[in-house]
């Protein structure tokens, strides 16, 4: 990945985009040729000893997720390392909403973004009760809030027992990790603040805070 110095994100934003991915799309390259699933993952961080997961890894610790087993893409080995593409906010800046426009218009229009590249070895897991953990784990990330949140207890045992051998567990053991987080830092103050004011116009309210918080990390 290409990433200028002025657009590499602090550490603290990529391990906040690895413990939220929400989905990602899983990228392997196969005897197939290239196959990619967009999969909701749960970040597992590194251990005291630097490992995570089924193995030490490079101590990045590991993307856990699951697919459909008749999805074929788990059954062929990787060809060498596996990705996952995590995405964070992006959107269209339009120069119109840039401060020097009206200075002396030597403006063009970009596209303002947040994604992490996460490499490492796939492991397929297809033992039952890991499966069981990582559905739990991840039902509880993303029900965690709600007013009256789901829990993998509301359904019939037997129905959960005949999902969960529908599936098959997919872990990233990570061994590198590539960021880059493009939100009009190299823009003056007063066209960063057309961008966030422009990007609030139009709804876009997680560009718009991207924009204020690179520029005022805390």
């Amino acid at each position: 990945m290409y990433i200028p110095a002025h657009f590499a994100p602090s550490p603290a934003t990529v391990r906040d985009l690895l413990a939220h991915p929400g989905a990602a799309n899983l990228v392997t390259m196969t005897d197939a040729g290239l196959l990619a699933t967009l999969v909701p993952f749960v970040y597992e961080p590194p251990g005291p000893d630097g490992g995570a997961g089924t193995d030490a890894g490079d101590g990045y610790g590991s993307l856990q997720g699951h697919l459909a087993r008749n999805n074929p893409q788990w059954s062929y080995a990787p060809a060498g390392e596996a990705l996952v593409i995590i995405q964070g906010p992006d959107a269209y800046i339009s120069p119109s909403w840039y401060a020097s426009k009206a200075e002396h218009g030597r403006v063009v229009p970009t596209w303002n973004y947040t994604t992490v590249h996460v490499y490492g070895r796939l492991v397929v897991h297809e033992d039952p009760a890991w499966l069981a953990c990582h559905v739990r784990r991840l039902t509880g990330l993303h029900e965690d809030g709600r007013e009256h949140p789901w829990s993998v207890d509301d359904a019939p045992a037997p129905f959960i027992g005949g999902q969960l051998r529908a599936i098959v567990g997919v872990e990233l053991l990570i061994t590198r990790i590539e960021a880059k987080e493009k939100h009009s830092q190299n823009r003056s103050d007063d066209d960063a603040r057309g961008v966030a004011a422009g990007l609030c116009a139009e709804g876009l309210g997680a560009s718009a805070a991207a924009v204020e918080r690179v520029r005022h990390p805390r």
